[in-house]
């Protein structure tokens, strides 16, 4: 192998971190969709008003689950730079 290549086990590291950066982001995001379904739920709100929560409980949770991912693929890249 040559200098800047990387090695079969750096490859398989990078994929196993891919995945789960992507299988956490999305059950965060699920996560925080369900708190938001659950809360209108709960508190018996009108259509309109249920709507808006669960659009906002749907905004919420895919604005954390991008968060989870970008935070866990930036970690890994930093760690992998630094030779770790």
């Amino acid at each position: 192998m040559g200098m800047g290549r990387e090695s079969r086990w750096e490859k398989d590291a990078m994929t196993v971190e891919i995945v789960f950066a992507l299988v956490t982001a999305v059950v965060l995001a699920g996560l925080v969709f369900a708190v938001a379904w659950t809360l209108a739920l709960a508190l018996d709100l009108p259509g309109s008003a249920e709507r808006r929560v669960l659009a906002a409980g749907a905004f919420l949770g895919a604005v954390a689950g991008v968060w989870r991912l970008l935070g866990a693929l930036l970690r890994f890249d930093k760690q992998r730079r630094m030779g770790r």
